[in-house]
């Protein structure tokens, strides 16, 4: 009879000779591999206690609260699995069941939502979610997983955050998605949670230590797919089919495929993504990272978990960025949300005017010609929404006097242009500023009262530039610092007269600072 070694050589060389090929061309394209935390993962999964069947390994997903399963994003029998397992676990009359997946943004809860109330098609969601964008891997049976949990699950929660790309950051993410998954056990404290979530996530150091020390009571089973150094181990086994493994009390692994499948369908994925993309340019990347600079230049953690000095996970309120191949999506958003053919129509003048606009009611920037100027413009506008905690979004315009109406927006005006020197110095200072004043400021707000809303508006754009440059030229020279600009941003404007408040106290500051700094004439 054939040893253990014997038996594995047998199973595995022919597959090991296809498999180098393989994995050499991938780390040509993709050296991420080397990284340390990937290595992690490779590195604490090498053997296993024993064989076990898929009974048993369904019976140990039933004992469990939290149930991790391992996702390898390029192969479709991954989320299938996920899929049946899910489905097997949600028995009627049993625990309610929830869905959490890594494919999904959290700051797009609101889309999933939407689909999951049956208000947007399969197309509209894919689209919304950038699913082919940011994800790229197949659709058909993530879809299909979310298809079945919609049809078994008490609620679908989306638990990812940027950057992907970026693995430095990658531990950002863990300790992001353990917050989101103890926020979902506080929203159904009786239901089981099944996460689907990327492999090297899920070695004991990485998301499972996060989501412990939070969930300390919690029966937290990983289940992991076809890991390689178990697959080949298995492979000595003298049972020709093994199922599944059971590597300590809390992991499993589960075979559905094999190593060379899974790399198979990866270096497709890379050959894919190499190709051009015929449908224009995906400005998504650009408008995140001027929101990115604003954030590092004012200091501001856009990973803190709790409100104050930080405004609360502020990476899960980025917008979604339509560009021009998104004209009749956008109108149909807008529809939805019931914005005014007058207003529409202003929309459409402004950003044939400046080439993009960020629109807080529905948390959207939309770019149909990208000018930095602008775009620079917008994002900060973004950046003091979603500091305030985007009281627009869903609500339509806040409820305010007309005062404190010129006011507000006379601040997102001044905070949009100072944003946009910072990151685009080019642009020309203001040719107002001269006029500013406490007592110019509030003759201007007395004389928007009257006066139509048009008027309103560009009457609190032309101050709001004017005390922008100001503030700009203030902070070159120094007096005025990064904290007390954080400090413009994160400041809630909810109360009455608190707008008012903020920016003739902001004119006074930048008067007398003017003063201070201009020269004296020849004779004095």
């Amino acid at each position: 009879m054939a040893t253990t070694t014997i038996l594995r050589s047998r199973r595995s060389e022919a597959q090991l000779h296809a498999l180098a090929g393989v994995e050499r061309e991938i780390r040509v394209i993709d050296p991420n591999g080397r990284r340390k935390y990937l290595q992690d993962f490779s590195r604490a999964f090498r053997s296993y206690d024993y064989v076990i069947d898929l009974l048993e390994l369904k019976l140990m997903v039933n004992a469990a609260d939290v149930v991790l399963v391992a996702d390898y994003h390029a192969l479709p029998a991954a989320q299938r699995f996920a899929a049946t397992l899910f489905e097997e676990r949600a028995h009627p009359g049993d625990r309610p069941v929830v869905l959490g997946v890594e494919t999904i943004f959290s700051r797009d809860q609101h889309i999933l939502d939407e689909w999951w109330r049956r208000e947007i098609d399969e197309e509209e969601f894919r689209q919304r979610i950038r699913f082919d964008l940011d994800w790229g891997y197949d659709w058909e049976p993530f879809y299909g997983l979310l298809v079945t949990a919609r049809e078994h699950a008490e609620a679908i929660y989306g638990l990812d955050c940027m950057p992907r790309e970026d693995l430095r950051k990658i531990g950002a993410r863990d300790r992001h998605a353990a917050h989101k998954i103890t926020e979902i056990r506080q929203r159904h404290p009786n239901a089981v949670i099944m996460v689907l979530f990327g492999e090297s996530h899920l070695a004991p150091g990485h998301l499972p230590r996060v989501l412990r020390e939070s969930l300390a009571a919690e029966r937290v089973l990983t289940v992991l797919q076809n890991v390689d150094a178990l697959y080949w181990h298995a492979a000595g086994e003298k049972q020709e089919q093994i199922q599944a493994v059971r590597v300590t009390d809390d992991v499993v692994c589960a075979f559905n495929s094999t190593p060379l499948e899974k790399y198979e369908n990866y270096r497709l994925h890379l050959s894919r993504w190499g190709r051009t993309d015929e449908e224009g340019p995906d400005l998504t990347p650009t408008i995140y990272n001027l929101i990115d600079s604003l954030l590092r230049f004012l200091d501001i953690n856009r990973y803190s978990s709790h409100n104050g000095t930080q405004p609360r996970f502020l990476i899960d309120l980025l917008p979604e960025v339509y560009c021009r191949n998104s004209d009749a999506r956008l109108r149909r958003l807008l529809s939805r949300y019931e914005v005014a053919e007058e207003e529409s129509g202003a929309l459409a003048h402004y950003v044939e005017e400046r080439g993009s606009v960020y629109l807080p009611q529905v948390n959207v920037f939309y770019v149909r010609e990208f000018r930095m100027l602008y775009a620079a413009e917008e994002a900060a506008r973004f950046l003091h929404h979603a500091c305030r905690g985007l009281p627009m979004r869903g609500n339509g315009p806040v409820k305010q006097e007309a005062c404190d109406q010129f006011y507000t927006r006379t601040l997102e005006y001044l905070l949009g242009y100072f944003g946009s020197r910072v990151l685009y110095p080019a642009r020309p200072a203001s040719p107002d500023t001269a006029a500013i004043s406490r007592a110019a400021c509030e003759a201007m707000a007395e004389a928007m009262m009257r006066a139509p809303a048009s008027e309103l508006e560009s009457g609190a754009q032309r101050l709001g530039y004017a005390v922008g440059s100001e503030l700009y030229d203030a902070y070159l020279r120094g007096e005025v610092t990064r904290s007390v600009l954080r400090h413009l941003f994160l400041t809630h404007l909810n109360e009455s007269g608190r707008s008012r408040e903020i920016c003739l106290g902001l004119v006074r500051r930048l008067r007398s600072s003017r003063k201070k700094t201009r020269p004296s004439g020849a004779g004095a």
